[in-house]
């Protein structure tokens, strides 16, 4: 697959500027901001309410913000023109992720600076965010690529806020409601895990597990991407 940096570039550009015009889809970066500033001051410093805000921010930023960008394109009829350009596929994924990619990583560590996360391993946590954020990338791209409107992705997209964001909520349930214990293998679910792990005593399997598991969700969300995104080529 042949990879062009201008064409990436080009379209990271175009990217941004949409982004900065649309004040609806903008303003929603100020939402776990405006939340992880509420919690530091309320005192509240569990693991849940700290990284509560930042699984919001992968849905109502990472996942929204790229679905509103595809379906945009959509919207304007500009994506089927990009379909049919020199672009290759990876040119196309990658240039229409990375302002969204950017734009997780600032917010997800303005959110944590606000909050007041201090990671016990910098490291492993940074991995594992920026894994989260390949995958809602993914998830938001195929939001987008089912939507025909920027007000029609702002409905689809609200499922993967409400069960992705809310993971870890649905996991403490599951003690009384045994069904959410599925909610344990969602990608925020593991990323707690994985932070409370980080905090105390572990075992390697307790590191290893949560990593592998947001890896193997990213993958298969972005096969997904690619069959969809080819299909439409041809629609």
């Amino acid at each position: 697959m042949n990879i062009s940096m201008t064409r990436i570039q080009a379209i990271f550009k175009k990217d941004y500027k949409e982004f900065s015009r649309n004040y609806a889809v903008s303003l929603m970066v100020l939402l776990p901001l405006i939340l992880a500033f509420i919690y530091n001051k309320t005192g509240a410093h569990t693991m849940d309410t700290l990284f509560l805000p930042i699984n919001m921010t992968f849905a109502v930023v990472t996942a929204y913000v790229q679905c509103c960008l595809i379906a945009e394109e959509k919207e304007k009829n500009t994506l089927r023109s990009l379909m049919l350009s020199p672009a290759s596929l990876g040119d196309i994924l990658i240039g229409k992720s990375l302002f969204t990619f950017i734009l997780t990583i600032i917010v997800v560590a303005l959110t944590a600076f606000l909050v007041g996360y201090e990671p016990a391993n910098l490291l492993l946590i940074a991995l594992a965010l920026v894994l989260s954020t390949v995958f809602y990338i993914a998830l938001g791209t195929i939001c987008g690529l089912f939507a025909k409107s920027t007000m029609e992705a702002s409905i689809i997209v609200l499922p993967v806020i409400i069960i992705f964001s809310l993971g870890p909520l649905a996991m403490m349930l599951s003690s009384t409601y045994p069904i959410l214990k599925i909610a344990e293998w969602l990608p925020s679910s593991q990323l707690l895990l994985l932070a409370e792990a980080l905090e105390n005593k572990h075992f390697m399997a307790d590191i290893v597990i949560p990593i592998i598991t947001i890896i193997v969700w990213s993958l298969i969300t972005w096969f997904i991407t690619a069959i969809i995104y080819k299909k439409r080529m041809v629609d």
